[in-house]
């Protein structure tokens, strides 16, 4: 019944594509992701939005997807200073955006100016924190916004006044400058060995300001700039990257084409990819296997254990001929498409692939001293948190829950990831000591009914579970914990799914106890994990505060010393995860992708997986069999 259900999904799914406008060429590589909430690159934290992102827009830099290097994007080449707290790009002279008009170390300053002002609630605001007076360019604009909000003359001349002195404000405080259209001079705080890798990330794309402007909006109540989403819609979008938006539709797809003004490094080599999203995993299977999709980014089924096991069946009985080619030259893809076919008597396949990724998966604790309902929150005490961290058997869940045998996670920065990082050992598997923490916190089985209870005899509040549908996965780890929980500390959880637009609004007002997260790294270093958990930070979904951790953030910032800087970082995640412990570490990601790498090719490998659209193509091209 389930592929009888499934099959009847990815039918609808295909009319429903294929009746609501009319059919387009298809497109030479389609391939399903989680829906993409935003083309605002100010506002993005979640992956498929980034990817989209790196295909649209060009930094000053881009990082090589199969080495992790730092690489020319708009700006050519660039110089950092012997102290390493001044850089200077470069920027190409003939980069345009994709309406001609030429793109200028002006759009880069004036979109970080965006990306600094608390009115945009950016979640990536902080990684221009290291520039010189760019932490407080942001505190002033906060109170600048609160003084006009307390004050009584709201009109929208006051309104425009603190604007342009907020314009103001950015030009003397913040070090950035802009000598000519083609330069552009970085003033830091401090050294940033990973600066060059930062201007690689989308947050810190220029944005075609005339564009912006037209949707831009100043309130007189507030003070605050706002923008209307339109400015990223499909045929206003103005973009500078090797690809440009030829299509959008909410929940039904979207289509890339080569950016004919694109004059990078990265000349496109697709003719056109588009995005399908499905939000149930088994039917991304079945649209791939009838050949309506060429790629599962994230294979999520409830059965993908299966489907990789027989893929890595096929590739151990043919691994002497594999080794031999790899050890000749040939790419990973190369060498896969060369060995014979699958065996289906024998159960095999060939397009199951398993990466390793430089990502984290986590259940967040909410922090914050009370609940959305004004109750106080149990897990704002950090002996609650180890408890219920001591408490899960991890490697339980990737053996009998995930079944894909991923690696164990006690840290957050994936451990053996970053060269010089040591990892500190984390919390392990520990029911006694998870009892004896939960006493500690004053919930202890009074009456020996296996319910703890508070000194009053209150039992435990009733834990609101928060995950994100549409990956089996997570339930299925959702319920493991809850059973773990109650098994172990004698609690009761609720489980609460909700489509993922709507679970990131309830993490970011509060409304969870514990709820579903992850990571994957945005750059090579430790902080790229470790400012998750910092004070404020737009990604700190936690709300969790600690001075100390913050005090060794910022002392790792301020240090010279590459090997004292890293140890520092060291003892800081060491905090985070033996002692106060707001995420609750489960495993080292392995992302699951299904292609046949004798049709597609053009995907990375790399532990990063930022997967570059605009290399991706089809062996042959499509055909005209493959119109729809």
């Amino acid at each position: 019944m389930r592929w009888i259900a499934t099959a009847s999904a990815a039918i609808g799914l295909l009319l429903a594509l294929s009746l609501c406008d009319p059919p387009a060429p298809r497109a030479e590589v389609t391939f399903s992701s989680a829906d993409v909430f935003t083309l605002d690159t100010q506002r993005m934290s979640y992956m498929q939005d980034l990817r989209v992102a790196r295909a649209l827009f060009e930094g000053l830099c881009t990082v090589d997807p199969d080495t992790n290097v730092p690489a020319s994007g708009v700006a050519t080449s660039w110089q950092v200073s012997p102290d390493g707290r001044e850089w200077t790009f470069h920027l190409r002279g003939d980069a345009r955006w994709s309406n001609g008009d030429p793109v200028t170390s002006r759009d880069f300053k004036e979109s970080w100016r965006r990306l600094l002002l608390p009115d945009t609630a950016a979640d990536y605001s902080a990684l221009l924190f290291g520039i010189r007076g760019a932490e407080e360019f942001f505190a002033w604009r906060t109170r600048a916004l609160a003084e006009y909000g307390a004050a009584s003359d709201h009109t929208l001349a006051r309104a425009q006044e603190l604007w342009e002195e907020t314009k103001g404000q950015f030009d003397r405080l913040v070090g950035v400058d802009t000598p000519d259209p083609h330069t552009l001079v970085v003033h830091l705080d401090a050294p940033i060995p990973y600066w060059a890798d930062l201007c690689a990330f989308p947050t810190l794309s220029p944005i075609h300001q005339p564009t912006l402007e037209r949707f831009q909006r100043i309130s007189p109540d507030s003070g605050q700039l706002s923008f209307d989403p339109g400015w990223t819609k499909p045929g206003v979008l103005v973009t500078n990257g090797p690809m440009r938006l030829v299509d959008w539709k909410y929940k039904r797809g979207m289509r890339l084409e080569p950016n004919p003004m694109y004059v990078g490094a990265d000349v496109p080599i697709a003719a056109s990819v588009a995005i399908v999203p499905i939000e149930d995993a088994n039917t991304a299977v079945l649209a791939y296997e009838s050949g309506a999709i060429d790629w599962v980014s994230d294979l999520t089924a409830d059965f993908r254990a299966d489907l990789a096991e027989c893929s890595r069946r096929w590739l151990e009985r043919h691994r002497a001929q594999y080794d031999a080619l790899i050890a000749g030259g040939a790419t990973v893809d190369d060498a896969l498409a060369a060995l014979p076919l699958p065996d289906e008597s024998l159960g095999e396949r060939n397009d199951v692939h398993s990466l390793k990724a430089f990502g984290t998966d986590f259940w967040s604790f909410n922090c914050r001293p009370t609940l959305p309902d004004g109750r106080l929150n149990p897990f704002s005490n950090k002996h609650v948190r180890r408890a219920f961290a001591l408490a899960v058997d991890k490697a339980a869940l990737t053996k009998s829950v995930t079944r894909l045998n991923e690696p164990v996670a006690t840290t957050l920065v994936p451990r053996d990831s970053l060269p010089g990082y040591s990892s500190p050992e984390g919390l392990t598997f520990d029911s006694a000591r998870a009892r004896a923490e939960l006493a500690e916190a004053g919930w202890v089985d009074r009456n020996a009914d296996g319910i703890v209870e508070d000194v009053q005899g209150t039992p435990f509040p009733t834990v609101d579970m928060l995950y994100m549908t549409g990956n089996p996965r997570v339930k299925g780890i959702a319920i493991a914990l809850s059973s773990m929980w109650r098994d172990t500390l004698g609690v009761e959880c609720a489980l609460r799914g909700k489509d993922g637009k709507f679970a990131k609004e309830d993490l970011r007002r509060g409304e969870f106890m514990v709820a579903r997260g992850g990571w994957y790294g945005d750059y090579a270093d430790p902080t790229t994990f470790l400012d998750l958990s910092k004070t404020g930070n737009g990604n700190n979904d936690r709300a969790f505060s600690n001075a100390h951790f913050d005090e060794m953030l910022d002392d790792a910032a301020k240090e010279s010393d590459p090997a004292r800087r890293l140890a520092i970082l060291t003892e800081a995640e060491r905090l985070l995860v033996e002692d106060e412990m707001p995420i609750l570490p489960l495993c080292q990601y392995v992302t699951l992708y299904m292609y046949d790498p004798a049709v597609v090719r053009g995907l990375a490998r790399h532990p990063r997986l930022s997967q570059p659209l605009w290399r991706l193509h089809r062996i042959g091209g499509v055909s005209e069999d493959d119109s729809p």
